[in-house]
């Protein structure tokens, strides 16, 4: 096992420095022009990648008053992925994990205390897309989204609630959807073994003014079997279950624009297994998701945009704890950018917020209601760039938000951006989060569990410093976090009911994170990353289900005669704090995969405008069985993620008309 993490760690320290190296002497690109058409990558795009998640404007991302990666359009179609999760657990800092009910999540520097995932803040381009009984829930988003609509992922690693919010807290992460250009569409297919499957499609239209985006996708993972082993708490005795795990959904998603009129719309349904203490059972999950927004130009230096955003989430859970769950979410915020000089631009704006949702117990008959409330709130926020020279810019912002009864809360935003020498970019950042309570930790009064009235918001400071490089082929950057989290909501055990409380110690994370990217030439590109991380909550130290250390890498090559392959490494190190369990321990694993393909059409159709394609898409290459800490089990369990290696072989068809 130490082995094992040696090399993975060798492989990102050696992709890292051969980065920096290669930065000092960049390697020409000598690929002909008449190969240029065969890759999607255009080698300016690293040193002048845009992003618009850090200020809700479009920037340099070396300029973005975050510290940022981005998934581009290039990466997403060479290392594939059936899923949103499977992609962004090959993002720098990111990290699959589980629980009980939302049992595909990915936590951000290793923050993972709550049993959902509402430390990350969803958006779809730029629109949250919240849960707000349970206070995050993401598993359907993250398997059931269409990937294949997607332009490019932004991650902010850290707090971003000055701009977007409650959730906030730890993380954003933004879908950037394509817009059409011409018309055209895009099918795949693909199958395999035990059952899996998969399809997608995508419908791009563009008429004068009028663009039009479409897409939908399906997904059935394999049909593992596995054997799960739970202790009832008090007792010595050991139950076995075999169960067959199941993980299957469908999304789609509907973007049309019109001049400054916009209209998104997104549907999410996912039904997977569930693991709670010793029932094994099953949780379906729908969300749909709308956005309405308009862009208008005040004047040269002043635009505006005005969205009403509608999000409802249905969830059902038949075993125990046999609960039906109806929620909504309904946003009207308008939002200003004002470009003053070169040297200064101010984003501010304003938000009314109404949450609205119902959940009912069937543990009994007839079955009883054991939350209804609603809540309103409304916000301002503001963030203003200067640059005091050419080299320095200084950042400030806050928000500020009220909640119905809960008091008046204000979280800022502070940070400095200096581009000493060359390439190099040099972020130190302050930044302030907080998530509101959620209706079921205020309100819930479910026979084994009870909300709390007085609950007071989470709230997290994070420090941030990042040193940064990019050219055309190489983007690297190092950094170190510190966060403290007070007032963390947990659910105390040692009442009955049990009930929410506000954690009276803070949690404290810190760590350091490097990344970096290369493209030898357009064919040739590496990544890789490594995060480690500690954390302490008073006395008690590594208090989440995150592993300290986790490395990344991974390698791609395009051929010009229509073949790619490419294969990716994650590596996630031991989970200790589970020995008491029955099952197998969460220990360290690689998560290899592999993504070919290779363009038939090149070779029979000889033009740029229809094609057709084969394609293998493989996951957990070294056949493993995967287990991790299944939040929210008391005693502590692991439960089962991946039991064996996953392979999809497949057909894509596209036909496109300028």
């Amino acid at each position: 096992m130490v082995r094992t993490r040696f090399l993975s760690l060798s492989l990102a320290a050696l992709l890292l420095t051969a980065m920096a190296g290669f930065a000092q002497s960049p390697v020409p690109d000598t690929t002909k022009p008449d190969d240029a058409a065969t890759f999607s990558m255009d080698l300016d795009t690293l040193f002048t990648t845009k992003v618009t998640t850090a200020s809700k404007f479009e920037e340099d991302l070396s300029g973005a008053a975050a510290v940022m990666s981005v998934v581009s359009k290039d990466e997403l179609r060479r290392f594939g992925g059936i899923t949103l999760g499977e992609i962004l657990e090959r993002v720098a800092g990111l990290n699959g994990t589980t629980s009980v009910i939302d049992n595909s999540l990915v936590s951000v520097r290793g923050d993972q205390t709550r049993i959902d995932g509402g430390h990350i803040l969803l958006l779809i381009d730029g629109r949250p897309c919240r849960e707000i009984v349970q206070g995050g829930m993401l598993s359907d988003l993250l398997q059931s989204f269409p990937v294949n609509i997607l332009e490019r992922i932004e991650i902010i690693q850290g707090p971003g609630s000055v701009l977007y919010g409650s959730d906030a807290f730890s993380g954003v992460i933004n879908l950037i959807t394509q817009k059409a250009d011409g018309k055209s569409y895009h099918l795949s297919t693909a199958g395999g073994p035990a059952g899996a499957s998969a399809a997608s499609l995508e419908i791009l239209y563009q008429q004068g003014d009028l663009n039009v985006v479409a897409a939908g996708q399906y997904h059935q993972m394999p049909q593992w079997d596995a054997l799960y082993r739970s202790v009832q708490p008090g007792s010595p005795l050991v139950s076995a279950e075999n169960t067959t795990l199941r993980d299957d959904g469908a999304g789609g998603y509907l973007g049309i624009n019109y001049k400054g009129l916009s209209f998104m719309s997104s549907y999410t349904g996912l039904e997977t297994s569930t693991f709670i203490d010793s029932i094994v059972g099953d949780v379906r999950t729908r969300r749909a998701f709308a956005d309405l927004g308009y862009a208008l130009k005040a004047s040269k230096k002043w635009q505006m945009t005005f969205n009403a955003t509608y999000t409802r989430v249905l969830l059902d859970v038949p075993q125990f704890p046999s609960i039906h769950r109806d929620s909504y979410q309904a946003l009207l915020e308008w939002t200003n950018f004002i470009t003053f000089s070169d040297k200064d631009k101010l984003t501010f704006g304003t938000l009314y917020d109404h949450i609205d949702g119902t959940e009912t117990y069937f543990g009994v008959t007839p079955s009883e209601i054991v939350m209804h409330a609603g809540q309103s709130a409304a916000g301002f926020y503001l963030q203003h760039e200067h640059k005091l020279t050419a080299d320095l810019k200084v950042i400030g912002g806050l928000q500020a938000n009220k909640i119905d009864d809960i008091s008046l809360n204000v979280v800022p935003r502070v940070g400095i951006l200096w581009n000493p020498v060359g390439n190099f970019t040099l972020k130190a950042l302050y930044g302030g989060a907080f998530r509101a309570p959620s209706l079921d930790e205020l309100y819930l009064k479910d026979p084994g569990l009870i909300g709390s009235a007085n609950l007071v918001p989470e709230k997290v400071g994070t420090i941030d410093l990042q040193l940064s490089y990019r050219s055309n082929h190489v983007e690297a950057s190092i950094g170190y976090f510190h966060s403290r989290q007070t007032d963390s909501i947990v659910v105390d055990p040692t009442s009955f009911p049990a009930r929410y409380v506000n954690l009276a110690s803070d949690v404290v994370f810190q760590g350091m994170e490097a990344e970096g990217k290369y493209y030898i030439r357009k064919n040739w590109f590496f990544l890789a990353s490594v995060l480690y991380q500690v954390n302490h909550e008073g006395s008690m130290s590594d208090v989440t289900p995150i592993p300290n250390l986790s490395a990344k890498a991974g390698a791609s090559y395009l051929a010009a005669n229509g073949a790619e392959i490419s294969v990716f490494d994650a590596y996630q190190g031991d989970i200790a704090g589970y020995a008491g369990s029955p099952n197998p321990l969460p220990y360290a694993f690689h998560a290899v995969s592999v993504h070919g393909r290779y363009d038939l059409s090149k070779h029979f159709l000889k033009n740029n405008f229809s094609g057709f394609a084969l394609f293998l898409h493989g996951d957990n290459l070294t056949n493993h069985q995967i287990w991790l800490p299944a939040l929210g089990t008391f005693p502590l369990q692991t439960m089962p993620v991946v039991q064996g290696r996953t392979l999809y072989f497949g057909l894509e068809v596209w036909q496109k008309h300028e």
